[in-house]
This record gives structure tokens, C-alpha cells and sequence, in this order.
């Protein structure tokens, strides 16, 4: 009997995901998203995701804060975030877990934007996430309630997606 088997696929690794372009095709994804439910082309990817404004010596009226550019009367600062898969309902029990750290990095983008913090959330193969300060939208869009130092709300994105335009300008 012959072996005419090839083994030498069983040792090959897995292709690993580069995170940043993972990181970069979500925010174009969600820039996308934005700038078509609002009729516009303002929302785009800040240069550096975000981090130019802290990196860079810039006069306060050339800063971007957060991962998007946005028009100029929006009312959220948004950070996206795609992956962490290690994330689940536990996290949001451990202050110290990746989730509660991404809200305090969007606190922080707001606090010197002005604005108000909106995490958009998406583990692999799953319906984006908003986690805003709470009362931004209507209640009657299905939700959950959260509290830290302050109280959150989560949802659906294609669930706010469809209220008020007065919801997200200021």
C-alpha cells in the first residue's frame, strides 16, 4: 500500500488578521454609514485614527479628536473599535476590561471636543454596538443600561441609525 498523503498542510499556521487594517476598514465602513444616512460627505477617517491630535503640536482649531471627522455641528465623538473578540457580557461587570477602557478613551476625545462620547463596538461577525452617555435617543429604541461613573446606554447601530437627524446635530 501507498502513502500518498500530504501532511505538510497540518503545520501551516492560520493566516494572522492584521488588526489595523481591520481597525481602518471598520471606521471607513462606519464613515460610509454616517455619511449616507445623513446625506453627506463629511465623515471620514481621522489622519492617524485619532491619535495626530495628541501626537502633533496643533493650534486647537486644526485637532481631531476621536476616530471620525465630522461635520462640524455633530454631537457625538466617535471612537471605533472592531474585534476583541475576548470581550463578552462579563465585561461589562469588570471595570478593568478592554470595554470600559474604550469608553474612558471616548471620554476623554469628548471632553476636549466638546462633544459627546459614542463608542461603536463590533466583535467579529456581529451587529455593530453604540454605547453613548444614556438619554441621547429616544427611549423607546430598544436599549440597555449600564453606570460607571456615568450612566450608558447600548445599542444597535442600524437601531439609532433610524432616529432623529435632531438626535445627532447639536
Amino acid at each position: 500500500m501507498q502513502d500518498d498523503y500530504d501532511l505538510s498542510k497540518l503545520n501551516q499556521k492560520d493566516k494572522r488578521v492584521n488588526s489595523r487594517n481591520k481597525g481602518n476598514t471598520f471606521e471607513r465602513k462606519i464613515a460610509k454609514m454616517l455619511n449616507d444616512r445623513f446625506g453627506v460627505k463629511e465623515f471620514n477617517r481621522s489622519p492617524g485614527s485619532g491619535a495626530y491630535a495628541t501626537t502633533h503640536n496643533l493650534p486647537e482649531h486644526l485637532k481631531i479628536h476621536g476616530d471620525l471627522i465630522t461635520p462640524k455641528d455633530f454631537k457625538f465623538c466617535i471612537e471605533c473599535k472592531k474585534g476583541y473578540n475576548k470581550e463578552n457580557i462579563y465585561s461589562l461587570l469588570d471595570y478593568s476590561s478592554d470595554f470600559w477602557g474604550f469608553i474612558e478613551q471616548c471620554e476623554k476625545d469628548s471632553e476636549k471636543s466638546y462633544k459627546v462620547p459614542l463608542v461603536l463596538y463590533q466583535q467579529d461577525r456581529r451587529a455593530i454596538l453604540a454605547i453613548t452617555r444614556a438619554n441621547n435617543f429616544e427611549q423607546s429604541i430598544p436599549h440597555i443600561r449600564i453606570k460607571k461613573e456615568h450612566e450608558y446606554d447600548i445599542y444597535n447601530l442600524n437601531d439609532i441609525l433610524g432616529a432623529s437627524t435632531v438626535s445627532w446635530f447639536l
